[in-house]
């Protein structure tokens, strides 16, 4: 066997085992967004309004300076359409 024949037997395994790796972290991926998804039904069963829960969510993983500049744009716009 050659020396690039080695190199891209070596290339070709790096690439397999990435590709591997990738489609475990997906599965991993799927079953956490089931879950997930399993616990807003649960707090929709318990009373909660999963549409609110989501942009709590949302709102919690931005910084508080994002948050506060999104939410004086948005009463900035209410304002000039007469909605406050």
């Amino acid at each position: 066997m050659s020396e690039q024949d080695e190199v891209q037997n070596v290339a070709a395994g790096q690439l397999r085992a990435i590709i591997e790796r990738i489609e475990r972290l997906e599965e991993d991926k799927k079953q956490v967004q089931e879950d997930i998804k399993d616990v807003y039904a649960e707090a929709k069963g318990t009373g909660f309004d999963t549409k609110a829960l989501r942009s709590i969510v949302r709102l919690r993983k931005k910084e508080a300076s994002e948050r506060e500049e999104e939410e004086a744009i948005l009463d900035l716009y209410k304002a000039a359409l007469g909605m406050v």
